[in-house]
């Protein structure tokens, strides 16, 4: 038995007990606990531990005393953890996604599932920076909204999405290979190789066949009969399975393979007959609003929203197509009810748990929307530059740049989005924002429905047709006319108390326009006029007075419609500084009750108190107050948003009776009022004074009328100078509103954001474009035309080129060339001074046009139009035997030869000669001769217009009575009418001889005719016109070589030469229609097309992009702006921004977003002016590379768009100093600076963003410092519609 060794453990250590101390509080006491472990304690002994000053800790350490650093041991300052190799987890992958999957086979009747079958599954490896498919996975949840600029969008709706198959085939197929053309036959360094020609083979022998010719006509790729029984088809044909084309049709069962070649041998191949014009396609489909729709509540038993009131006709119209997931285009005028149409859509949505988007030109218009929405369905979101509320509800409203973002960034938003609801429609007119709707536009996927809410338009079906063929579904237009408030028109020429019931009515309800209420008021101006003339004298001004004339006028005209009643009233002044001047000059007027005061002071203190208390303080905010106490109110860009937004909702209430606003607040919503004053009918549009446009006035007096509430709206227009003109007011009130028009622009984020694509283009976006529309929406008739021209061209046969034909082809290129040029030089000479001058009367000219061909005129009479020339020309002709132009045959000659091709060969008559008289325009001159005829042009063609005059009278005379009547007339006077009507035609039919001045015109036209057959001597572009154009003496010296070798062709002394001319000349007309035709449906017939090219050139040199279109990290980073992108990318890269303090940075970008100009100012830190120049200096080589690459804007119109007036402000601001201390900084009104400095916020973001994206952290953590400074205070104060 074996000893068992004792072994000699330690003691045992405190903490391998299985007991642990705890210490309780700091009174000393200790507790066991049955637990083994540590000591420990509840709560921590002495003061609380705090962290040391990380930049004195560092200063000590490491430069103050260094010495304790190891140099040369460096296993005491740093830690290494020792890692396993693992070679073998290098090759670990990712599993592939599964390929196929198993899907059922169902009957089609029962529904019982009969088997599984194995389908191949598509789109398995799809990702957000992959493809562009709804199919594929989400991205990430923190990018489900915004998206990101690295993903794809999805794919446009309306244009044909490529499938895997295809787009792997084209990333495989580096370039195009004919392979039967361009194989090659030789191998490298042999002397010989394979020929690949097809060879003739030998007919087989009768009663013999070809086997291979029995098998190509055989469908190999049919379904078998177990596969047709599993899916539910027992027996049958296979008709319904095989495929149209004519080459997939099926043989006939036959039990001998030599029947089968007997019949394929008598089977006559008949060519297909030329396909019939396609029907024209209706995308836009006009609805009829007048029949009133009786079975609506039959139709829609239970609505997804109710109103308080009965829908209108077009409403009920438009809630009938959303019910059947149509796009509609409700175009009514301002205050109809299309926000019907729009609640309709979101509750919509919201009852099939989908999405909808609400879009609105301006973020002041978001706001308030989103407050009326909010009250009615409550899941509801808003998304602006620098607010975003419940990004999650069903209805999220936003502007229309937000939305363009979102679709070129991904967003996952799309993907429930049933509704897109475009307010104010009219709004892509805007010359600088109008793009961004057809971008939107475009750039929409398949499944998302479209609501177009607009002013009246004259072209909306247009409009609708445009969207129509670009999404490829029919869109509804319903638009309508009839206002609710009926509207009348006045003018109003008072100016005091005496004359305030001076108003005149113009255009009453029913549009009907008065001239007589047009002269009375010409007459009370002139009246009072003369009135002053007698008092102060005639020489005092009659326009436009100072302030004390407008309230005058205002006073006489606020007190005469208070006696009326007509109360509220907005009156629109074209100018920020008239606007307030109005207001504060009407310091006696007070239209307000006492409670109404005490009302609007507690609406004021409370909207108020969300500000500091020097912001309360603000000169602005004082005055606005005074004026609100009082009735009166003022709405302008230059208004603080919080005071725009306590104006507005007082407006809505009824607490402000006159409000003095600008045409801004036209496009918010509906807050009517009873009546609308225009200040002038004259307005500064950015460049110069003009009228105002009948679509600019309707829509402002579209205001007038609160519908419920008046009978009708009124409309007054000041007459404080002269009256209009009438035709001017006519033309305002009565025309037709603008056109749609599209202002569709390339920019460098539109081009990156398509080049970063591979499945998109940028020629795809300016092809779908509203202005590419006209010449696009032929397409498919222009691919219909060019293969029938095809077919025809194959059927023609072949001209004859040989022997002495062989320079046939050359020839026909010489007379076209020569017809081309001789056009050129001709256009460039009526063109000119000398060419004009040279076509006085008595010039004997040569006309070619459709009714005459060179034939001899000579001109008598010149219009003094300098705009459109007219020339009236005595020109030769045939004595007509036929009335019938079409049996008088064609004037031109077929075959063209030497003579007729280089000489004019001049017509001659070949009868008894006559002449007529032609207006002629300039391109109908084809040559201006060197001879000028002695002639009396009036006296000619009085003459010839008194012998056209019985021509005229016979048309004329018409029976007075009918056969009818001869019963009550009596047969004796009705023959004694007829007689005397014969006799008078008789006299009418004997025409007189012209008289002489016209017979010696025209023997001398008919002479020279004669004397020159190839016409007499022309006129010599540049010896005798004296014109140096390069064009024109070039196309001279190109015309005389065109000469010389027609003259020495040697095709036109072959026999043959006629018939094998027209052969080709048809051959090759249809070839150059065939040309033009694939012009026009090519790239190359695009508009802006020259302006891509040269601004992607522009990107190349700048290194955006590479040689072959890849988009680079700049570009990458420029997708990221959301303006001046090209800018602000090289600043980043420059390094400009990254040594700045981030006030600095704000000051600086804030060039880019001031919209008020201004100097920079002189108390400017060193720092920022530097800055500036380095700013400027960016945007010179911008601009220089531009004007290199050819683009029309020039380096001091690209430089001049930057604006560093309000550079001092925004840095001061930065700085911390309070916004009342700001005014004295600069003269900009403070809603100018509120707006630039959120805009400059939201730039910062992007620049936050984009130094993210390529890896600068510190300059991005200065962004986000920056938007931290300028988010504050009553800059950035809650509007107050999302509280």
């Amino acid at each position: 038995m074996m000893e068992t060794e004792r072994l000699a453990l330690p003691p045992p250590d405190p903490l391998d007990l299985p007991l642990r101390a705890v210490e309780l509080g700091c009174t000393g006491r200790w507790e066991l606990l049955n637990v083994p472990g540590a000591p420990e304690s509840t709560l921590p002994h002495g003061l609380p531990p705090c962290a040391p000053d990380l930049q004195q800790e560092a200063e000590e350490s490491f430069l103050s005393s260094p010495a304790w650093l190891p140099l040369h041991g460096v296993e005491h300052s740093a830690r290494k953890w020792q890692r396993k190799m693992d070679p073998w987890s290098l090759l670990a992958i990712l599993g592939a996604p599964v390929p196929s999957d198993l899907q059922a086979q169902r009957h089609p009747t029962t529904g019982q599932i009969l088997g599984y079958k194995e389908v191949l599954l598509e789109n398995t490896d799809l990702s957000a920076t992959t493809s562009l498919s709804l199919r594929r996975p989400p991205g990430p949840t923190s990018q489900s909204l915004w998206g990101n600029p690295t993903q794809y969008p999805f794919w446009p709706g309306g244009m044909d999405e490529p499938t895997m198959r295809d787009l792997s085939t084209q990333e495989e197929a580096e370039e195009d290979i004919d392979f039967e053309k361009d194989l090659l036959t030789i191998p490298p360094g042999f002397k010989k190789g394979m020929d690949f020609a097809p060879k003739d083979h030998p007919a087989p022998a009768p009663g013999l066949f070809s086997l291979s010719r029995l098998l190509e006509p055989l469908d190999l790729g049919g379904i078998d009969e177990f596969e047709r029984e599993a899916v539910g088809q027992p027996g049958g044909t296979r008709e319904d399975s095989v495929s149209a084309s004519p080459c997939s049709a099926a043989l006939a069962r036959t039990s001998s393979l030599e029947d089968l070649v007997l019949k394929e041998a008598s089977t006559v191949v008949s060519l297909p007959e030329l396909s019939k014009p396609p029907p024209q396609e209706q995308w836009a489909i006009p609805v009829d609003v007048t029949s009133p729709v009786g079975d609506f509540y039959r139709l829609i038993p239970k609505p997804a929203f109710q109103w308080a009131f009965e829908p209108d006709v077009f409403q009920k119209q438009a809630i009938l197509h959303l019910e059947r997931h149509d796009s509609v285009f409700v175009a009514a005028h301002t205050s109809a009810g299309k926000t019907v149409v729009a609640e309709y859509a979101i509750a919509l949505a919201q009852k099939h748990m989908t999405r909808t988007i609400y879009t609105s030109p301006i973020k002041a218009l978001s706001n308030q929307k989103f407050r009326d929405f909010r009250n009615t369905f409550g899941d509801v979101g808003l998304l602006t530059g620098d607010v975003q509320l419940h990004p999650e509800a069903s209805c999220l409203i936003m502007t229309t740049e937000i939305l363009r973002s979102m679709l070129y960034s991904g967003s996952d938003v799309i993907r429930d989005l049933e509704w897109v609801i475009f307010d104010e429609v009219h709004y892509i007119n805007d010359a600088e924002r109008g793009v961004v709707w057809e971008e939107v536009l475009i750039m929409l996927p398949d499944h998302v429905s479209i609501i177009l809410l607009s002013a009246t338009v004259p072209n909306a079906l247009e409009f609708a047709d445009w969207i129509g063929r670009l999404k490829r579904r029919q869109i509804y237009v319903i638009s309508t006319v009839a206002r609710p408030v009926p509207l009348e028109h006045y003018l109003f020429t008072g100016n005091s108390p005496k004359t305030q019931g001076e108003l005149f009515l113009l255009l009453d309800s029913r549009g009907t326009f008065h001239t007589k209420g047009y002269y009375a008021a010409v007459e009370a101006k002139k009246e009072r006029m003369s009135k002053h003339a007698q008092t102060f004298g005639a020489k005092q001004p009659t326009h436009h007075g100072g302030p004390a004339q407008d309230r005058g006028v205002y006073l006489s005209l606020l007190a005469f419609l208070r006696t009326r009643a007509q109360l509220p009233v907005v009156v629109f002044t074209f100018s920020r500084g008239r606007c307030d001047e109005q207001a504060s000059g009407l310091t006696s007027l007070d239209l307000t009750t006492s409670s109404e005061k005490s009302e609007i002071h507690l609406f004021l203190q409370r909207c108020l108190a969300r500000l500091r208390g020097s912001d309360r303080q603000l000169p602005q905010v004082l005055h606005m107050s005074e004026l609100l106490h009082r009735g009166l109110g003022v709405h302008h860009s230059g208004i603080l948003p919080i005071l725009k937004e306590i104006v507005e909702m007082l407006f809505s209430r009824g607490l402000v009776k006159v409000l003095f606003a600008t045409e801004t607040f036209a496009m918010g919503v509906n807050m009517p009022a009873r009546t609308v004053v225009f200040d002038s009918m004259r307005k500064h549009d950015g460049s110069t004074f003009r009228d105002l446009l009948p679509g600019e006035y309707v829509q402002m007096a579209g205001r007038a009328g609160r519908r419920g509430l008046d009978p009708t709206g009124t409309v007054i227009l000041l007459c404080k100078g002269r009256v209009p003109e009438m035709v001017d007011l006519h033309r305002m009130m009565m025309g037709k509103p603008s056109q749609l028009q599209s202002q569709f622009r390339l920019t460098y984020t539109m081009i990156l954001n398509l080049l970063r694509v591979d499945a998109l283009r940028v020629e795809d976006m300016m092809k779908r474009s509203f202005s590419e529309f006209p010449s696009r929406k032929d397409s498919k008739a222009h691919e219909q035309s060019l293969a029938e021209l095809s077919k025809k061209l194959g059927a023609l046969e072949e001209p004859d080129m040989t022997g002495q034909l062989v320079d046939l082809l050359e020839y026909y290129h010489w007379g076209e060339e020569l017809t081309e040029t001789r056009s050129l030089i001709q256009r460039r000479v009526l063109e000119s001074v000398n060419g004009l001058k040279s076509l006085s009367a008595g010039r004997v000219v040569v006309v070619k046009n459709q009714e005459h061909h060179n034939v001899l005129g000579v001109i008598l009479q010149v219009s003094s139009n300098s705009m459109s020339r007219v020339f009236t020309t005595l020109v030769l002709c045939d004595k007509p035997t036929s009335e019938d132009p079409q049996e008088r045959g064609s004037a031109s000659p077929d075959v063209p030869y030497p003579d007729d091709l280089i000489g004019f060969k001049l017509f001659l008559p070949e009868g008894p000669c006559d002449h007529t008289v032609a207006k002629l325009q300039t391109g109908d001159v084809a040559a201006i001769t060197t001879k000028v005829l002695r002639v009396n042009g009036e006296k000619i063609l009085e003459d010839f217009s008194k012998r056209q005059l019985p021509k005229f009278k016979l048309e004329m005379l018409g029976s007075p009575v009918s056969w009818g009547a001869t019963t009550k007339l009596g047969v004796g006077r009705c023959l004694g009418w007829f007689l005397w009507k014969r006799s008078l035609i008789s006299s009418f039919l004997r025409k007189d001889p012209p008289i002489a001045a016209v017979t010696t015109a025209v023997q001398e036209l008919l002479r020279l005719a004669q004397a020159y057959p190839a016409g007499p001597p022309t006129l010599d572009p540049v010896n005798d016109l004296q014109l140096k154009d390069v064009s024109v003496v070039e196309g001279e010296l190109r015309a005389r070589k065109l000469e010389e070798l027609i003259r020495g062709a040697q095709c036109v002394h072959s026999p043959r030469f006629p018939t094998q001319y027209l052969k080709l000349r048809e051959r090759m007309q249809i070839q150059k229609e065939m040309e033009r035709l694939r012009f026009l449906l090519s790239d190359q017939s695009l508009l802006l097309l020259p302006e891509y090219h040269q601004r992607v050139e522009v990107l190349r040199i700048l290194g955006y992009v590479d040689e072959a279109g890849t988009v680079k990290l700049a570009g990458r980073v420029a997708c990221a702006m959301s303006s001046h992108e090209l800018l602000l990318t090289e600043l980043m890269f420059d390094n400009a921004l990254s040594a700045l303090q981030p006030e600095e940075i704000a000051a600086l970008l804030s060039g880019l977003v001031c919209q008020s100009s201004g100097d920079t100012g002189e108390q400017l830190p060193s720092t920022l002016k530097q800055g500036v120049e380095r700013v400027r200096a960016v945007a010179k080589r911008i601009g220089e590379v531009q004007v290199a690459c050819g683009l029309n804007q020039t380096v001091e119109e690209f430089v001049g768009e930057l604006n560093f007036g309000l550079v001092e402000v925004v840095y001061e601001w930065a700085r911390g100093m309070p916004f009342s201390e700001l005014a004295g900084l600069s003269g900009t009104p403070e809603g100018l600076v509120v707006r630039c400095i959120q805009r400059l916020a939201e730039m910062c973001r992007s620049l936050r963003g984009a130094a993210r994206l390529v890896g600068e952290p510190v300059l991005g953590a200065k962004m986000e410092t920056a938007a931290t400074l300028l988010r504050r205070d009553i800059v950035f104060a809650a509007s107050l519609y999302t509280q």
